[in-house]
Order: structure tokens, then C-alpha cells, then sequence
């Protein structure tokens, strides 16, 4: 049985209102002897229980507005709002905290313990997340559960060498699931995949958007981005175009000025 969404972030968003809202974020790097632009004024907001895709090439600012998202970085100025909550006035262990109950993070490359199985990557997720609230007794059932979600409840026991590539990200996003977060972000989540496996991944990822939650993910693939339900495209640090996302955009003639 799955857990409530958490409230905190839930309550006050019906399906499709916007649950991330970026306001004007830039991201400069400044040295003594050039200042680099990686984000400039970049506006847009998320609906909740959407599947939402942030597009761009390499270089674009794609990863750093991840980082940005989570609070792993932080902006030169603008803001970044979870529901009602900003992060930008949070401590380092504030926004550490709050990641770890509301967002789930999906890499490229899985990012799976080799030494442990699929369901003991799940559980050790947990145990770092304290649960989700769940009492430990219920740990290692909620770690099923996600592994079930996922369609891999039969590979629970068995090392990711033992998975193939397809199997071991979804072994993430059940990781990613383990501690109920609303929000779960991937990174590039089918970019070391084949095309089949790629496919599997991608229907699992948006199948999570009709059990409440709100999925972002990061692609340099237009084909994919054109399959979420909203999205942005970015070109150096600039939004250029978006779809459902309530964007600034700037002209590709304002782009690198």
C-alpha cells in the first residue's frame, strides 16, 4: 500500500497547479579574470503530478539547474520555491534534511551499490531516510513494494551484476521511491541505455505521475522532451522555449549577449 504524499508539499497544490515554482535564477562564476554565465534569469514553474523535462545541449545549464532544484547549489539570485517553502533561507543541513524527505534523485549511471541486491539498495535508501516515517518494522516491506512498482519484486535478491542495464536504473527509481517524496528527479535517466531499455525506463518514470507524483527530468533529446507534459528548453543558461511551464523565454537573438 503506498504511502500519503507528503503534506507539507501536497496540500495546497491541486493536480496541475504549479508545485516548483523558479523565479528569476541566474547562476554566475566569477574569477579574477572572466566572469562565466552558466543561468541567466531563468522563470518557469512545474505543475504538480506532471511529467516535466528540462531540454538543452551540452552546456546549456541543464545540470546546474538540477543542482539548483535540489539545493545543492545555490543561486547567484533568484529563488527556487517547493510549494510554499523556499530553500534559499535554509542551512546546508536544513536542505539536506529536507531533500531527503521530499525529493528523489535518479542518475544516468544508477549509482547502485555493487556489494548489496536490488532490495538492500532500496533498504539502505531508507535507513538514510529514516523511513519516510515508516517504523523500521515496515522497512522492508515498503523496499518490496517499491521494487514491485517498478516491476523487478521478483529480482529482489539479486546483485545489480546480476541485472541488466535497464533493470538497474529501475532498481533506482525504486530506490528514488523508497522514502515517498513527491517530486523525483533524474539526471539523464535513459542516457546510458539502448533504445529498448531506454523505452522501458521512460514508461516507468511517467507511470509515477498517476500515483501523485512529479517527475523532472534532465535530456538532451528533443524526441523525448516532446513526450512530457510540460517542458523548457534551454540554450546557454537562457530558456528559448517551453511548453506548459509558464516560462520567460528569450529570443535566440538575446541568447549569449
Amino acid at each position: 500500500m503506498q504511502q500519503p504524499l507528503s503534506p507539507s508539499l501536497t496540500a495546497f497544490a491541486p493536480a496541475g497547479h504549479p508545485l516548483v515554482r523558479v523565479e528569476h535564477l541566474s547562476r554566475v562564476i566569477s574569477t579574477r579574470s572572466q566572469k562565466t554565465v552558466i543561468l541567466r534569469d531563468v522563470t518557469f514553474s512545474v505543475p504538480e503530478r506532471s511529467l516535466f523535462a528540462i531540454n538543452g545541449p551540452s552546456g546549456s545549464g541543464k545540470s546546474t539547474l538540477l543542482n539548483m532544484l535540489t539545493g545543492v547549489d545555490r543561486p547567484t539570485s533568484g529563488r527556487v520555491i517547493f510549494g510554499n517553502e523556499e530553500l534559499g533561507g535554509r542551512s546546508e543541513n536544513a536542505l539536506a534534511r529536507w531533500r531527503g524527505q521530499h525529493v528523489g534523485v535518479i542518475f544516468q549511471f544508477f549509482q547502485l551499490v555493487p556489494t548489496l541486491t536490488a532490495a538492500e539498495n532500496v533498504l539502505l535508501a531508507l535507513e538514510l531516510g529514516k523511513g519516510g516515517g515508516l517504523p523500521k518494522r515496515d522497512w522492508r516491506k515498503r523496499a518490496q513494494e517499491c521494487l514491485e512498482t517498478v516491476g523487478l519484486s521478483a529480482f529482489a535478491r539479486r546483485l545489480p551484476s546480476e541485472l541488466s542495464g535497464g533493470q538497474q536504473q529501475r532498481v533506482a527509481i525504486a530506490r528514488a521511491l523508497a522514502n515517498n517524496p513527491p517530486v523525483l528527479i533524474a539526471d539523464e535517466p535513459t542516457g546510458n541505455l539502448d533504445s529498448r531499455m531506454a523505452h522501458e525506463v521512460f514508461a516507468t518514470l511517467a507511470g509515477l505521475t498517476q500515483q501523485g507524483k512529479t517527475v523532472i527530468y534532465v535530456t538532451h533529446d528533443r524526441e523525448l522532451a516532446a513526450r512530457a507534459q510540460a517542458r523548457i528548453g534551454l540554450l546557454d543558461g537562457c530558456i528559448v522555449e517551453q511548453q506548459g511551464a509558464n516560462a520567460l523565454l528569450v529570443s535566440s537573438m538575446e541568447v549569449g549577449r
